[in-house]
């Protein structure tokens, strides 16, 4: 099984490139669900799941049309974040996509919002973890100083400060990060700001793109890797698609 996740930063402005790199999620769909292009990709082949919020938030999830017994559902259990978290169930895998909050600034509400996102998510993991579990999306955080580009210069960024990473690393206790399993070495990123000139040909990024499975999934897991190429394309997503294949 493959399985990528994606931020597209907005579908209908990237949908060109989704149409050129189809994977199975998205974050970030920046869409209406009236407006969602799931004709388009039904054409292509996949069946769509998503909700979201006109130019703010908003999550999906693309499954090949081939695939049956997939259920879905948004939001966490008390009905929060429903534009921010989606949940798929298919046999014995479950997988959650979510779109945490950036933050803003330290010392914010925004940025007690993203604290408390994470709590929520600890929730689920704790509930989901002995199986067949996975975890990905725009986590929005740098996890360690090989995952940013000068790292010495991020240190009150509210994705790269001592506290937002010890939270991170609290919340994901128990899970393996996939993509590192295979990269260990840092300078692969996720994310290439807009504002940066030059930022993917002088590899100046950030790795807050993440995989991280169960110990059970993560014993399945045969590759991942980050596709820098649709960032180089007309009209791309800040964000790279980060794709694994697993052994299910």
């Amino acid at each position: 099984m493959l399985i990528a996740t994606f931020n597209v930063n907005s579908i209908r402005t990237r949908l060109p490139v989704i149409t050129r790199w189809l994977q199975e999620f998205l974050q970030e769909t920046k869409t209406q669900d009236k407006d969602f292009p799931a004709l388009t990709l039904a054409e292509a082949g996949y069946k769509s799941f998503y909700h979201g919020e006109k130019s703010y938030n908003g999550v999906a999830v693309l499954v090949k049309d081939t695939i049956t017994g997939t259920s879905i559902t948004y939001g966490f259990n008390d009905g929060t974040y429903p534009a921010r978290v989606l949940t798929l169930r298919h046999k014995d895998l479950t997988v959650l996509n979510t779109y945490v909050p950036q933050g803003q600034a330290l010392n914010t509400p925004a940025y007690a919002e993203k604290i408390e996102f994470f709590a929520h998510v600890r929730k689920v993991i704790e509930r989901e973890m002995s199986g067949l579990f996975l975890w990905l999306g725009d986590l929005n955080v740098a996890p360690e100083a090989i995952d940013v580009t000068h790292p010495e210069t991020k240190k009150n960024h509210v994705c790269f400060c001592d506290e937002i990473r010890k939270v991170f690393a609290d919340t994901k206790a128990g899970l393996a990060d996939v993509f590192r399993k295979f990269n260990p070495e840092g300078g692969v990123y996720t994310f290439y700001d807009y504002r940066v000139k030059g930022a993917v040909e002088r590899n100046i990024g950030w790795r807050i793109d993440h995989m991280l499975a169960s110990e059970s999934l993560a014993g399945l897991a045969l590759k991942c890797s980050a596709d820098i190429e649709p960032r180089t394309w007309e009209r791309p997503s800040d964000h790279v698609p980060v794709i694994a294949e697993l052994n299910i």
